[in-house]
């Protein structure tokens, strides 16, 4: 069974993004599973605001699948909302890494708090194998957000 607490921790890493049509059904509410595309976004930028862009892992011939993910979704958002998607790096391991987010939008002059959630990756080779993360990478996370690592 999955740990589904989803505190943020600090430094947490906030970036806004304006829905397009694109990002919604029929009705103009955003479609659930672009949740995971904005949490994407979320954890990509935050890596590369601290100097270790996805792209330079897989230069290093790591890549970093999604093991796990979850969302609880609080209320829809709508076409043409700025939301706000916050991200945090909650925990590493040698293996793996796992980031929550919380994604909210201004409504009626109130923050309103959209989907929370989490996503768990291994740390694979491309060949899809586990493994460890190297030192150096290792290092370069920790320095986010310095925690015990298991």
């Amino acid at each position: 069974m999955a740990d589904l607490r989803m505190e943020l921790a600090e430094p947490v890493f906030r970036m806004e993004h304006r829905v397009i049509y694109g990002d919604t059904d029929a009705g103009g509410i955003i479609y659930n599973a672009n949740y995971l595309r904005f949490m994407e976004m979320g954890r990509t930028e935050m890596m590369r605001s601290h100097g270790l862009p996805y792209s330079e892992m897989e230069n290093e011939g790591i890549i970093l699948p999604v093991t796990e993910c979850y969302l609880r979704y609080k209320a829809s958002g709508r076409y043409d909302d700025l939301i706000s998607i916050a991200t945090s790096l909650a925990e590493l391991t040698r293996h793996t890494i796992r980031f929550h987010y919380r994604i909210h939008c201004q409504r009626d002059g109130k923050e309103l708090m959209l989907v929370k959630g989490f996503t768990k990756h291994a740390c694979t080779d491309r060949q899809g194998r586990l493994m460890p993360f190297p030192d150096s990478i290792m290092a370069r996370i920790s320095s986010v957000r310095p925690m015990e690592k298991s």
